[in-house]
């Protein structure tokens, strides 16, 4: 059915004013779970330094009623090290950029100052947990880059056929053939961990093993409840035989490693920690830096533990 004639519609206005929305609306996340959950310490040189140590294994220990004491053998602590690591964003704005008007932000450089710092920080995450990266120490036309937790773990591990474990932060892991995850592979790992003095805190998965780990059957209770007609279809905690784990998912973790940390066993060692540097102005523009030098610190691998080479898909 048409219109009368003449009747004017939105359609031949000229000069309509936009409706455009005054919020700015971004659905990247940026929780980042596995360097908020360890913590924060001071680096004190490009190439960080810890020690670590262990016990001698638990023995009978008997002596004779007046016999003179026999001297034990002492060993020295171990030297572990992880070189920092820069890194940053950098934005940039024109003068005009800065004093026309905008939707959803006054300033187009604060608003990509913190959007970038945003992603500066999922940028930490990725690096320290969702790649497999080994230390670079660097020179002048090499970036330093330190070995992430894949490099790391060696101890309580389970791999894929033709995987290898990384080694001292320097040497990447090898990747191996995917595999179903288990429930029995997830045990395994555990009592690793508790054998070899690990009390990890914590499981982190990626989505889709999350939805796996959701469908094991040993200690998960499915329940239906029937005031809110709600069906409990997760486990947020695992109830292991050597102590309750929470569950944690992540996003930028990759989704062929189930990860177990012990939180205390692991921090971020801040040379120069996040900040904003106004850079020298050349022209008609603004710039920024937002940079970070850091490092990761496993301050002892036998804490945690990995569940390598799990199919995706």
């Amino acid at each position: 059915m048409a219109s009368p004639a003449s009747t004017f519609h939105t359609y031949d206005v000229i000069g309509r004013r936009e409706d455009l929305s005054d919020i700015i609306y971004n659905v990247s996340p940026t929780d980042a779970p596995f360097i908020t959950s360890i913590p924060a310490t001071k680096a004190r040189q490009v190439l960080h330094e810890w020690p670590t140590d262990t016990l001698t294994a638990a023995a009978t220990n008997a002596v004779l009623e007046g016999d003179d004491a026999t001297t034990d053998a002492v060993t020295a602590t171990t030297r572990l090290s992880n070189t920092c690591q820069i890194s940053d964003k950098v934005p940039r704005v024109t003068g005009t950029t800065e004093v026309v008007e905008k939707a959803g932000r006054n300033s187009e450089l604060a608003y990509q100052v913190v959007k970038m710092t945003k992603e500066l920080r999922r940028d930490m995450e990725f690096d320290a947990i969702g790649s497999n990266n080994a230390e670079v120490t660097g020179e002048s036309t090499v970036a330093r880059e330190y070995g992430n937790m894949c490099a790391w773990i060696d101890t309580n591990t389970s791999i894929g056929s033709g995987g290898a474990d990384g080694s001292l932060g320097n040497t990447a892991r090898t990747d191996g053939t995917a595999r179903a995850f288990t429930e029995d592979l997830l045990k395994t790992v555990i009592r690793l961990c508790f054998s070899n003095g690990g009390d990890p805190d914590y499981i982190m998965v990626g989505p889709f093993n999350k939805q796996v780990l959701s469908g094991f059957t040993g200690n998960a209770t499915r329940m239906k409840d029937a005031d809110d007609k709600r069906l409990v279809a997760s486990i947020d905690l695992y109830q292991s035989d050597f102590g309750d784990l929470e569950v944690i998912p992540n996003r930028f973790s990759r989704d062929r490693d189930c990860w177990l940390v012990q939180k205390n066993m692991a921090a971020l060692a801040y040379l120069r920690p996040v900040g904003m540097t106004n850079l020298a102005k050349t022209g008609d523009s603004e710039r920024r830096q937002v940079l970070v030098e850091y490092t990761l610190e496993v301050r002892n691998e036998r804490a945690h533990g990995l569940v390598a080479d799990l199919t995706t898909s």
